[in-house]
């Protein structure tokens, strides 16, 4: 039986999470087709079973809000799945051009970088209001590295001539690279930064 290889082009023989924290919830089954037509929708917490490249083609379709303003953010994307997978598909491309590596493993390890380990919330005592760290889940980290990777592509497409496909790539390359180019990585240190602050 031939090996299944991602887009029917790269292995993800290699690939692995080194992370232990998100070992469990980075999926990496590889797809042809990575496609499952909403199969986990319904089950609380089984998106984690699903292709982690498929997620990111998720992500891509609906990018989620950013301080109410939707249209900068997938405004052009309109839930597409066929633009999604052709937009991902160029993109890991473009990534594999840039630093000649499996740009599958360059995203899984774009991913680890970016996702945060702390997060703040806000406590309050009698009328008055105290933000606190917490701990990030695992899988909430997945989630937000995601959120703040495609947010971060579709705003530097924004109102520009940059194509969604070269800006995705960007901001995968700029994870990777651990630069504070990228929105996530940026993203992420902001918020760790605010947290130590506020222990």
């Amino acid at each position: 039986m031939p090996d299944i290889k991602v887009f029917n082009r790269w292995e993800i023989e290699g690939v692995k999470v080194d992370d232990y924290g998100l070992q469990q919830y980075v999926t990496l089954q590889p797809r042809i087709v990575p496609k499952t037509g909403a199969k986990y929708a319904g089950s609380k917490f089984h998106k984690s079973r699903t292709f982690i490249v498929e997620r990111l083609i998720n992500k891509i379709m609906v990018a989620g809000h950013k301080s109410k303003k939707h249209f900068k953010t997938s405004y052009h994307m309109t839930g597409k799945a066929q633009t999604a997978y052709n937009i991902v598909e160029d993109a890991f491309k473009q990534v594999e051009k840039a630093t000649k590596e499996n740009p599958v493993k360059v995203f899984v390890k774009a991913l680890e970088n970016a996702a945060q380990r702390e997060e703040i919330v806000t406590i309050e005592y009698g009328g008055a209001r105290y933000p606190k760290a917490v701990e990030c889940s695992p899988q909430r980290r997945v989630d937000l590295a995601l959120k703040y990777m495609t947010q971060g592509a579709y705003h530097k497409t924004f109102n520009t001539k940059k194509s969604i496909v070269s800006s995705l790539a960007e901001e995968i390359v700029n994870a990777y690279r651990m630069s504070s180019a990228s929105n996530a990585i940026a993203k992420k240190l902001e918020i760790e930064r605010q947290a130590d602050s506020s222990r």
